[in-house]
């Protein structure tokens, strides 16, 4: 892997850096936007589908009346390619407390017909407006601090080819999962790590989207290389993150026909629960 960047001099913040600037959709007419899909975000040549849910989800803001994502679906049709995209959104419903609309990403093949890669139907409202009341029985994964954890400099590159999306993300790997880079995965199906983006940007709803698909496959961990591509995703937005380093738990407990599922949380510096996802991915056998 591409060795991810050092902690930056000085810190990006929400709303001014590379993130915002690559997921800023621009607004052509009602529910019609255009974005160019940065090769940054790639795995080989496509785009990461986290990456495409923080895009899409910042169409459906600025399309529905509330400002975060509560849940989001998306269902990934043909794989997407850096450059020109166009995003439809339309708005499904309206109410005090959760709006939904839908939203799909089309691009260009080379005979110039339109192809739609993502189809994603989503409910937002107002993460601030929740009450203060938790009740729960989940609990933060158990791992390393940040500086024993391993980056991607620390190990070769887990599929051929060029992986720009780790240039771009702070990814320190818990040990117990990274068995799959020396050739001795544990067959657990599980991933952990600490996660933020390297230009130091704090986390927000939007960037959560990117999280819990940006960490490498639990394929990898029982045995399995090569690209595993998403079928479908469903995020939970559960709450605002507090500043600092997020730490992402992710499991696979059934491998099956070809298909496995993720199953992500993501926990913020103050041991809340501020994201969950499900997603079910295909890989190649042997």
């Amino acid at each position: 892997m591409p060795e991810a960047a050092s902690a930056p001099a000085t810190r990006a913040v929400i709303g001014d850096s590379e993130f915002d600037r690559d997921t800023e959709v621009v607004r052509r007419a009602p529910g019609v936007y255009d974005i160019d899909l940065s090769a940054g975000w790639t795995i080989i040549s496509a785009v990461n589908g986290g990456y495409l849910l923080a895009v899409l989800g910042r169409a459906l803001a600025d399309t529905l009346p509330h400002p975060d994502p509560f849940t989001v679906s998306a269902h990934y049709l043909t794989a997407s390619q850096p450059g020109p995209a166009v995003i439809r959104t339309e708005t499904v419903r309206t109410g005090r407390t959760l709006s939904t609309g839908q939203a799909s990403l089309f691009q260009y093949d080379a005979e110039g017909n339109e192809v739609e890669r993502i189809r994603v139907l989503a409910s937002y409202g107002d993460l601030a407006a929740l009450p203060d009341d938790v009740r729960t029985s989940a609990v933060p994964p158990a791992m390393p601090p940040l500086e024993r954890c391993l980056g991607p400099a620390d190990g070769p590159a887990p599929v051929d080819g060029s992986s720009a999306i780790t240039e771009r993300l702070m990814l320190k790997l818990d040990p117990a999962t990274v068995g799959w880079a020396v050739g001795a995965p544990s067959g657990k199906g599980e991933m952990r790590a600490w996660f933020g983006l390297a230009d130091g940007r704090d986390a927000d709803p939007f960037s959560l989207l990117l999280a819990v698909d940006a960490l490498p496959p639990t394929a990898f961990e029982i045995g399995l290389t090569g690209w595993v591509p998403t079928v479908e995703l469903t995020v939970h937005v559960r709450h605002r993150p507090a500043p600092g380093p997020l730490r992402v738990s992710i499991t696979t407990r059934n491998l099956a026909g070809g298909f496995l599922e993720e199953d992500a949380e993501v926990w913020d510096s103050e041991d809340r629960l501020v994201a969950q996802s499900r997603q079910l991915a295909r890989v190649r056998l042997g």
